[in-house]
């Protein structure tokens, strides 16, 4: 059964942030962001502990094509997914735990 996934108020943020300056860029661009972050969302879902578990109980997904990654915590018992940050990886890597 895959899981549901919803995103911390931080991860929006950052979501909205982001796709906010491809669009600045080119519309294709923000569009494909989108889409292959979706696809990112549904893969997670499909098998979360797929993914590298790099600290504690966190989780980290490669976005292709653009440099990010995505962090996330596995609710086992609710069946949920949730997105702690859609992290560009150009900043400060321990900030993507907070």
């Amino acid at each position: 059964m895959a899981y549901q996934y919803k995103l911390h108020p931080f991860a929006q943020e950052e979501y909205e942030s982001s796709v906010s300056w491809y669009l600045k860029r080119s519309l294709k661009a923000a569009s494909n962001f989108v889409k292959t972050v979706d696809n990112a969302f549904l893969h997670i879902c499909k098998d979360p502990k797929r993914c590298r578990n790099e600290y504690k109980h966190y989780y980290e997904y490669t976005v292709h094509k653009y440099p990010f990654t995505i962090v996330y915590a596995i609710e086992e018992n609710q069946q949920m997914i949730i997105i702690i940050a859609i992290y560009h990886q150009k900043r400060k890597p321990g900030n993507k735990y907070r």
